[in-house]
């Protein structure tokens, strides 16, 4: 249960901590547009992505039982919270929110973080691909310039929507997205190291705004951003309603886990070193408790950020401390200027997020799998996109959990590193 950055400030060095900043900075660059694309496609207000990414983020690493782990909003999240926005408002996300961090907490004193193993890695695969359905298509209103705010979240009625409004698609929009799209991806090819999301987005925001074209920005649709952070303050709580967000509550929990030691995995198997699953978990409770204080979202550790912090030369949890405190630092003296963001840039950055949510290159790999993990993963995906969430992952794990007896005598199987 001992934070990792414990034990690495035993021998830390002035020349360590340049370069855990300098990773630190890196990632802040890829945080922030990450961030304020997550709140707006959650139904938030785009400044509490920043302050999730700076309160939760900075526990996560301060508490946390990984080396390289950056905290912060993740897509995974962003079903759940806008469903539950959509139906308690957003003082019941934050109450839920902190009902997940408890939860959180205890598991890690519990010890629970070593059970992560015993969860069918089919059942991850397919909820998190139809994750990546459903943000994929709400993106696509912003994308095409379309507003479609009336319009019921529900996949099913949210396309046939989009297709009855086609001719009302804002070419203005729909070429900012797609060039903001374009120059991520040839940014990301050609200076895989460089925060080329920062660059895309604000080339194509720069553009837009001196060419007056008619495209909607994160200040036209929300209003200036906050200077600062908001005063820490405790959501009303009532039985009735704890009960009723209970079920929100753990599944915030179960993807804040599931998404924390899946990323802390793959740092591990990136720099050669080994996490501590419970102090992991514990650190994403606590983050979540201060998150919803200060009235922002879920927070976990977030994969592609973790593998930019550690191929940007992060070694230890001060990188992401440092990355947590120059969002700070930017949000106090450079907010406004993140009101002339384009939401078709920050759609097309979340659209693919979605894809490479969906993992498309190892789709082969999936279906070559035995056919009952493929049933399992094609159910969960099924259930995810049309049912429900919760659903989804309670079905899921308890299938899995059933086939994981048949095969009693087996031992869990290790995860393969994802690329989400």
């Amino acid at each position: 249960m001992l934070p990792k950055i414990v034990t690495t400030m035993r021998d830390y060095s002035a020349r360590a901590f340049l370069g855990d900043a300098l990773a630190g900075l890196t990632v802040a660059m890829v945080a922030i547009p990450l961030s304020l694309a997550i709140a707006i496609a959650s139904g938030a207000d785009p400044a509490k992505g920043l302050v999730t990414a700076i309160v939760g983020g900075l526990l996560i690493s301060l508490l946390g039982g990984s080396r390289v782990q950056i905290g912060g909003p993740t897509g995974a999240f962003i079903v759940v919270v806008y469903g539950v926005i959509a139906d308690h408002g957003f003082d019941g996300l934050v109450l839920a929110t902190l009902m997940a961090g408890t939860i959180l907490v205890l598991a890690g004193w519990l010890r629970i973080g070593n059970l992560i193993a015993y969860v069918p890695e089919a059942v991850v695969n397919g909820f998190t691909i139809g994750i990546g359905v459903i943000i994929g298509a709400s993106q696509l209103g912003d994308f095409l310039g379309l507003d479609l705010r009336g319009v019921p979240a529900d996949l099913v009625e949210k396309l046939p929507a989009i297709w009855n409004a086609r001719a009302d698609i804002g070419p203005a929009s729909l070429a900012a997205g797609l060039c903001a799209m374009a120059l991520i991806l040839l940014l990301r090819r050609l200076f895989p190291r460089f925060p080329g999301l920062v660059v895309a987005i604000g080339v194509v925001s720069a553009a837009v705004a001196m060419a007056h074209l008619p495209v909607e920005t994160i200040a036209g649709r929300y209003g200036d951003l906050p200077c600062g952070l908001p005063l820490p303050h405790l959501p009303q709580v009532t039985y009735a309603k704890v009960i009723e967000l209970l079920p929100s509550a753990f599944i915030i929990a179960f993807l804040a886990a599931i998404e924390s030691l899946l990323s802390a995995m793959v740092a591990d198997r990136m720099i050669g070193s080994r996490h501590r699953p419970n102090a992991e978990v514990s650190a994403q409770g606590w983050a979540n408790i201060a998150s919803a204080l200060f009235g922002g979202l879920p927070a976990t550790g977030a994969i592609a950020r973790t593998a930019t912090n550690v191929r940007a030369g992060g070694k230890t949890p001060v990188a992401g401390v440092m990355h947590a405190l120059f969002i700070l630092v930017i949000m106090l003296l450079a907010a406004p200027l993140a009101g002339y963001l384009a939401l078709p840039a920050l759609a097309a950055l979340l659209l693919l997020t979605a894809w490479n949510m969906t993992e498309p290159h190892k789709w082969r790999e999936y279906m070559a799998a035995p056919l009952e993990d493929r049933a399992l993963l094609l159910l969960t995906l099924v259930l995810t996109v049309f049912a429900d969430l919760t659903i989804a992952i309670g079905t899921g794990v308890a299938l899995g959990l059933v086939l994981r007896l048949r095969k009693s005598d087996s031992p869990p199987p290790e995860w393969s590193e994802p690329d989400r």
